[in-house]
């Protein structure tokens, strides 16, 4: 890891407007998965949602560094690996998560895999040998607590019992945490090998690996699944523009604050997505589960806002 790099893993106080920004990115990220099941549900492939969100802001990003006349070639060797392997990370991680989506409610989906910011720390720490507070381990606890109150391990609030609730949403749940850690390394990888690297271009090589990634498994699929209604398509749409604004901002801004402890901040996406998928899809949660979710998002906040 290199000096800058070190200097930009460093923990730094965020502004009101990084936090705010990173709550807008919260927000973005939930309504994008809204739609992703909106899409979802009327039709549409999860690797072709992938191909098209991944696609489309590859190429809105590769023709603004063709005006800028920004190359790759300003990054160095290390770097250029360390910039496939996240877009390979984060190709896998997409596929996984909306598939996890398309299986489960979309907050219980989200709350699984935004266990991701102690993901990250803990990858920060097994390779980098970052500091781990021990308040993140009483986190980690909490954080197990409020998600067996959220997905129910008991079926307590299920109708069904437990062996067959959890033949509904075990493969999610595990999609879900498989795509949360594989996100969690992407984003330490970021940190320490590619913080250096150009923001955009970062967004750039990491969406155009994604859509590769996403449009092998079309291929191995049979080909592009359209949606096959009006709501399909809006929200397709929705979910590209919706994740290509919120991922460009996440990989632009966030290594230059830290990554290790600021992304969760972004926790605060369940949230906005439980409320919207009440909304919008009619989805909803027991009460019991409710309190559950809100316990993980208040154990990975309070982690990601401690001053140590």
């Amino acid at each position: 890891m290199t000096r800058h790099a070190r200097v930009l893993a460093a923990p730094r106080a965020l502004s009101s407007l990084a936090f705010a920004t990173l709550v807008c990115v919260a927000l973005l990220m939930g309504a994008n998965h809204v739609a992703a099941r909106l899409a979802f549900d009327n039709g549409t492939g999860v690797a072709t949602a992938v191909a098209v969100r991944s696609g489309v802001t590859a190429v809105a990003m590769g023709l603004g560094l063709l005006f800028l006349r920004h190359g790759v070639a300003h990054a160095s060797r290390r770097e250029r690996l360390a910039l496939l392997g996240i877009g390979l990370l984060v190709g896998v991680q997409s596929l996984l998560l909306y598939g996890s989506v398309a299986r489960l409610p979309v907050a219980l989906a989200l709350l699984v895999f935004n266990s991701y910011p102690l993901l990250t720390a803990l990858w920060a720490r097994a390779l980098y040998r970052a500091w781990l507070p021990r308040s993140l381990l009483v986190a980690m606890l909490i954080l197990l607590v409020g998600l067996a109150l959220a997905l129910d391990v008991f079926a307590a609030a299920s109708e069904l019992g437990m062996a067959a609730h959890w033949r509904r949403m075990g493969i999610g749940v595990l999609m879900a945490l498989s795509g949360s850690a594989l996100f969690g390394l992407a984003l330490a990888l970021t940190q320490y090998e590619a913080g250096a690297v150009d923001g955009r271009m970062r967004t750039f090589t990491t969406m155009l690996v994604t859509a590769l990634v996403a449009l092998a498994s079309v291929g191995a699929q049979g080909g592009f699944a359209w949606p096959a209604a009006p709501a399909g398509w809006w929200g397709l749409v929705l979910l590209t523009l919706l994740y290509g604004t919120g991922i460009t901002i996440v990989l632009v801004l966030l290594p230059r604050w830290g990554v290790v402890g600021n992304t969760a901040i972004m926790n605060l996406e369940p949230v906005f997505a439980l409320v919207l998928a009440w909304f919008i899809l009619g989805q909803h949660m027991a009460p019991l589960q409710v309190a559950g979710a809100f316990i993980v998002v208040g154990a990975v906040v309070v982690i990601g806002l401690r001053r140590e």
